[in-house]
């Protein structure tokens, strides 16, 4: 019997992959779900009974830590904690998921089949396709990943799925579970939003007047009460060309749009087959408003007033701008 009691993990696929793995691995069946965000924020209770995956170190000490987001290593020095003595571990992998999955492997016997399963969170989480059709190309993990992005409900339901969704993947392959009537009904769900989200993307897309190469897509929706919920890395379909997509948005907080603004940023598949030096985690913690990998990052500004945040919005797009130059 495990001494721990409940895995807290990313709302994501490299979350669920990471959580069915440590699951299998401990015999945990309680499964949370959340954000980076909450985490820092310290919005709900972890103990020593948990094991926290693919997520800042939590303020109160957890059981066991995996994570592969530099910065989350880094704000755990600026604590005056070694990362290297964290029970757990961390490792600057693709995806959470091969942090996991390296470290138990050589300590409980694991199904043969997580290693196409962990190799596909690598894929996806590291954004390492080779070209446009690469990335668009069916795959098992692709239809989870769709999956969770085509849940539809409140939080509760959509909670219930990802738990449903662990439980799966800690005992059959990826292609299986792709088969399971309600991860491809959420899956076709996915991929009739895509459309819309491309609509969105193309209205509000935009070249900044300052970047006459056009590396660099902004996708603005600030001017909207309640912004659309895309993935911006279909822009790449738009941009092919495009080194980088920028989504900058307004959080609702309690059904009301804040003045607060969200930023994130990818890099674009036309980099992934050449060598570069552009480390979008290394833009969010230079600018200190939060973390990524090289690949991907996001990151908030608190603003008082709609004027800061406009004055936020053009201020942070220069800085950005100016970090992505220096970085060659």
């Amino acid at each position: 019997m495990s001494c721990y009691e409940r895995i807290v993990t990313h709302n994501d696929f490299d979350g669920v992959i990471s959580a069915a793995i440590v699951g299998r691995a401990l015999e945990i069946d309680r499964f949370f779900f959340t954000g980076p965000r909450a985490i820092t924020e310290s919005r709900f209770t972890i103990t020593e009974r948990d094991v926290v995956c693919d997520l800042p170190y939590p303020a109160a000490h957890c059981g066991l830590w995996f994570d592969h987001h530099e910065g989350s290593r880094e704000d755990v020095r600026l604590r005056g904690m070694d990362p290297e003595a964290i029970p757990g571990s961390f490792a600057p992998a693709d995806s959470c998921a091969r942090v996991v999955f390296d470290y138990f492997s050589d300590k409980v016997e694991l199904p043969d089949f997580f290693a196409s399963t962990v190799s596909e969170a690598d894929m996806l989480d590291g954004f390492n396709f080779s070209s446009i059709e690469d990335w668009r190309r069916e795959t098992p993990g692709k239809i989870v990943d769709g999956a969770i992005n085509g849940i539809e409900g409140n939080p509760k339901e959509r909670d219930n799925f990802l738990r449903g969704l662990v439980r799966l993947v800690r005992e059959l392959p990826l292609d299986e579970v792709g088969k399971i009537d309600n991860i491809l009904a959420a899956y076709r769900r996915y991929q009739g939003l895509e459309d819309r989200m491309m609509r969105d993307i193309k209205k509000e897309a935009r070249f900044l007047d300052n970047d006459p190469e056009k590396e660099i897509i902004v996708i603005d929706f600030t001017g909207y009460s309640r912004p659309p919920r895309i993935l911006k890395k279909l822009a790449f379909l738009l941009y092919p060309e495009v080194k980088a997509v920028i989504e900058m948005k307004n959080p609702v907080y309690g059904g009301r749009k804040s003045t607060d603004l969200n930023v994130s940023m990818s890099l674009g598949i036309c980099l992934t087959s050449v060598e570069h030096k552009k480390d979008v985690g290394e833009i969010m913690r230079e600018l200190d408003i939060g973390d990524g990998h090289m690949g991907a990052g996001a990151g908030k500004i608190s603003c008082g007033s709609k004027a800061e945040m406009l004055s936020a919005k053009g201020s942070l797009i220069e800085d950005i701008l100016g970090l992505w130059k220096a970085q060659k």
